[in-house]
């Protein structure tokens, strides 16, 4: 992994720089080739949010996340460091909501070579009307050779909310860039090998997030069936480890909660 420097402290993270003195975005690589950008909002829960990007460093390279309109330059200064933003090949996401993917079409006419690629159930409910250049669509389980990295798609329906949700798995460096899944709320550091299951429950209830539902335990487990050894997390700390484990853990914990009786409203 490339060794750079920052003014922010992290415990066990991997080296990281902020883009510019002063800037509220900082980057760090937390797998080999695969960088976390990362902007600290502290307007938005009781002690900020984080609003995560992941470049995928590769001959074809690919962001994960686009961030909203607003943070455009703020993640384009952050690509600009480690590869020229005209090189970017490939734009990708876990749902269609605006820090996901509301500066797509940006993100498409600065790098032109770009195209947003996606599930075929997101391409054809709502892709293949809102970018400004055809999207190329995956189907269930195809694997995009980005030269050097490869990613698998993998549709996860509702999970963690969208009906064209998704995840996509770096398989060279078992990397699950998970989206929502784990989301934590706070300053934290970039990657951490700290159970996230307690602090992921805790932002569930603040939040409702999660489409708590049947499937939900089933589809979490069998993303850990993957045995991804990085989860990229869209809001919160990364984390480095067993990957199985945590997204078993999650997976009981949500399937204790959808079975828990319901309050009797009898007085």
């Amino acid at each position: 992994m490339t060794e750079t420097s920052t003014t922010i402290p992290a415990t066990d993270s991997a080296a990281g720089a902020t883009p510019a003195a002063g800037s509220p975005t900082r980057i760090d690589e937390i797998a080999d080739g695969i960088f976390r950008i990362s902007t600290l909002v502290p307007e938005v829960g009781p002690d900020g949010f984080t609003f995560n990007q992941f470049l995928v460093v590769a001959d074809e390279p690919l962001l994960f996340h686009t961030g909203p309109r607003g943070m455009f330059p703020l993640v384009a200064e952050a690509v600009a460091s480690v590869i020229p933003v005209e090189s970017l090949r490939w734009i990708s996401f876990g749902h269609v909501e605006s820090d996901e993917c509301g500066a797509m079409n940006m993100w498409l006419a600065a790098a032109p070579r770009s195209q947003v690629v996606y599930g075929a159930l997101g391409c054809d409910i709502s892709l293949n009307d809102m970018c400004d250049r055809p999207p190329r669509a995956l189907q269930e389980g195809e694997v995009l050779d980005l030269g050097g990295k490869r990613v698998r798609q993998i549709s996860t329906p509702h999970v963690p909310h969208g009906w064209e949700a998704q995840v996509l798995f770096e398989e060279v460096t078992g990397t699950l860039l998970c989206g929502d899944i784990f989301s934590q709320v706070g300053r934290c550091d970039p990657v951490t090998t700290h159970d996230l299951v307690d602090v992921a429950v805790a932002t569930e209830a603040m939040f409702h997030q999660t489409s708590l539902a049947p499937h939900t335990p089933a589809v979490l487990r069998s993303l850990g069936d993957l045995r991804p050894t990085t989860l990229a997390v869209m809001h919160g700390a990364s984390y480095r480890g067993d990957g199985h484990a945590a997204l078993y853990a999650l997976a009981d914990r949500y399937e204790a909660m959808l079975t828990a009786p319901t309050p009797s409203l009898a007085g």
